[in-house]
């Protein structure tokens, strides 16, 4: 039950050390597969401390202080819980610290997390349903309000870390000003009420960080002097989820490296490599510099090892085992497969790219490099089974499916007033369905809640007629899709993904909305027909639990592979109940998020609309269903798209 600063000030003042971040798996199995990964992790590379982050991406704080229990009490593990503290009650806030202390965790990582979105989402009119008029949220507005409650309630009892900003912080998901400086004050405050370390957001330019810390050090109130500033890097996993991540967290992707990415962005082991180098000359760049006590290091993992342990091995930051056993020689790895445990046999079917996290009718990833060499690093290759960004589309087993990206415990990634000025406030099945073809056609909204990209992916320009036509006349809102590809190199400019020489394949698929009449008395009636011709494979879920399928629960579908050689055929992307089931319940909270947000047209004078929009957007978002449809003839491109609109009157 240590603290993290007694654990730093026992080192020597030029030792380094550094840290892992975890978060709790969206999955039972991937839950499981986690321990046992912790387990290999904390003894191949025994990190300092390890920290779990707090119900991020839509993830309960159940399951935070579960994953927390496990490193602290079963591993051993010093850890650090992250606390996002806006929109939290006190009665949570309480509880939360109360059962960290009942778990032996000493260490909190205050955050604020999204802005007061209960504030800005209510109507004037409205109350907060449900609770208590003396549990109120508006006393953790900011980080600083919980690091005080923790001092004021718990005294010295917790080590307190804050989160520090190299680049600046922005709420808005298009800053037009970012300025360490400009967040200097708070960090002061934060610093003075009673924070013991600071840790960074993730950074890849290492003069901005440099400079950050310059400036802290030699800062006029004198707080910053010997307080531990650990600087977090996030190893590269894939060319989209670099991209996809920085963007999230404002971070700026140096153009040295952002070249040498471009040329190899279609295969992600070469993106690993390219990442491996770029930070391991962070690292030594900031090791240069010389710092007040031992220097520290967070990585965050995404739940998953080879990245990670490259990247530790090569800026040897592996502390040696003090029992000298070979820890790292693992060979035999058991994982939980549909509640099972099962030898995982050498990699026939990995996971999806992080591209797979959900984007608007985009195929998942255009570099779903998805083979694992042999390799030399302190994890074995059989601990390395899903060694590639999960996305919603990847494996459900592996603890890295479909990983947050940001700590937000919200699902959109866009404030209350961008999803106005994105969305406006529709109260028609006419309007959303305008929105759609809109977002289609290239036009605004370009983006739209279910993704994160601003652009369709390429992919997406090759079958758009079809999903216009099924989003105009079919009235099927499309949020996902990818063509049919039957054998193309592995080097095509559209579809190619992993090493030259290679071949590609896709099957075409799509998912949507559709309202509950039309699924209940045309569509599933025509999908089972298909189904029982071999055409189509289906899944379908709504806001109620209800699930439909036309597939054994437990079938799993590759819709994109490839062959390379001197390898086992690479699975890039699959659709199987699990991971679809955990999609539909995510799905379903964007809905009611973008209710939420039109409170913000309220505050423009339209309450009358804002409350008519988001009555609207509730009854829908309870109504329609959400439908994934595979279409097996890959060497048919345009079948699937056919067969779709075969039901239109």
């Amino acid at each position: 039950m240590e603290k993290i600063t007694d654990k730093i000030a026992a080192l020597p003042n030029d030792a380094n050390y550094f840290s892992l971040e975890f978060f709790p798996p969206k999955t039972q199995i991937g839950f499981s597969n986690l321990q046992t990964r912790l387990e290999r992790m904390s003894c191949a590379l025994r990190p300092l401390f390890v920290t779990v982050t707090w119900g991020a991406g839509g993830c309960t704080s159940s399951r935070s202080l579960e994953l927390a229990e496990i490193c602290q009490r079963q591993l051993g593990l010093t850890t650090c819980l992250h606390l996002t503290c806006t929109n939290m009650k006190r009665k949570v806030v309480y509880e939360a610290l109360e059962e960290a202390k009942v778990l032996g965790v000493r260490n909190i990582l205050a955050l604020r997390g999204d802005p007061p979105r209960e504030e800005e989402y209510r109507l004037e009119d409205e109350k907060d349903e449900g609770n208590d008029e003396d549990d109120s949220n508006e006393d953790f507005t900011w980080a600083i309000d919980l690091v005080k409650y923790i001092r004021r309630v718990h005294g010295d009892y917790f080590c307190i870390g804050v989160a520090g900003y190299p680049e600046g912080h922005a709420d808005q998901s298009h800053p037009t000003d970012q300025d360490p400086s400009h967040d200097l004050p708070y960090l002061v405050d934060k610093t003075k009420a009673g924070a013991d370390f600071i840790m960074t957001q993730l950074f890849y330019d290492v003069e901005a960080y440099l400079k950050y810390e310059k400036m802290l050090r030699e800062h006029e109130s004198g707080v910053f002097a010997q307080i531990p500033i650990i600087p977090g890097l996030m190893p590269l996993q894939s060319y989209e989820i670099l991209m996809r991540t920085t963007k999230l967290a404002h971070a700026k992707v140096p153009l040295e490296l952002l070249h040498k990415l471009q040329g190899v962005k279609g295969d992600d082991e070469a993106v690993k490599q390219v990442g491996v180098e770029a930070i391991h000359d962070v690292v030594e760049s900031i090791r240069e510099v010389k710092a007040k006590g031992p220097r520290g290091f967070h990585f965050f993992t995404l739940n998953l090892e080879k990245a990670v342990s490259s990247l530790l091995e090569r800026c040897n930051l592996i502390p040696p085992d003090p029992d000298d056993n070979n820890i790292s020689a693992i060979d035999d790895v058991s994982i939980l497969v549909n509640g099972d445990n099962a030898h995982h046999r050498a990699l026939s079917s990995t996971s999806s790219s992080a591209a797979a996290q959900l984007t608007t009718n985009s195929h998942r990833s255009s570099s779903p490099a998805r083979l694992i060499p042999p390799n030399s690093n302190p994890l074995s290759r059989e601990a390395t089974w899903d060694d590639y960004p999960n996305g919603r589309f990847g494996d459900a087993r592996s603890p890295a499916f479909n990983p947050p990206l940001t700590y937000s415990p919200t699902s959109l990634t866009v404030s209350p007033a961008q999803a106005l000025s994105l969305w406006n406030t529709p109260t028609t099945l006419e309007e959303i369905t305008h929105l759609f073809t809109c977002h289609l056609a290239g036009q605004n909204p370009k983006q739209l809640p279910w993704s994160e990209s601003a652009t369709l992916s390429p992919e997406t320009a090759l079958i758009t007629s079809q999903l216009t036509q099924l989003t105009r006349r079919k009235g099927y809102w499309t949020i996902a899709s990818q063509p049919a590809v039957d054998g193309l190199p592995s080097t095509h400019s559209v579809h190619g993904w992993g090493p030259p020489g290679g071949f590609v394949f896709q099957k075409a698929f799509v998912e949507f909305f559709v309202p509950a009449s039309t699924f209940n008395t045309t569509l599933q009636p025509h999908l089972d027909r298909l189904r029982k011709e071999g055409e189509i494979s289906y899944y379908a879920g709504n806001a109620a639990g209800a699930f439909q399928s036309s597939e054994s629960s437990d079938a799993v579908h590759a819709v994109t592979w490839g062959s390379f050689a001197g390898k086992e055929i690479a699975t890039a992307t699959m659709v199987e109940e699990v991971s679809f089931r955990a999609w539909v319940e995510e799905a379903f909270e964007i809905w009611g998020e973008w209710a939420r947000c039109v409170g913000e047209a309220a505050r423009r004078g339209r309450a009358q609309k804002a409350r008519e929009s988001r009555d609207f957007l509730r009854r829908i978002g309870k109504d329609v269903w959400l439908v994934n449809v595979i279409g097996h003839g890959y060497r048919e491109g345009g079948r699937l798209w056919e067969v779709l609109m075969e039901t239109v009157g």
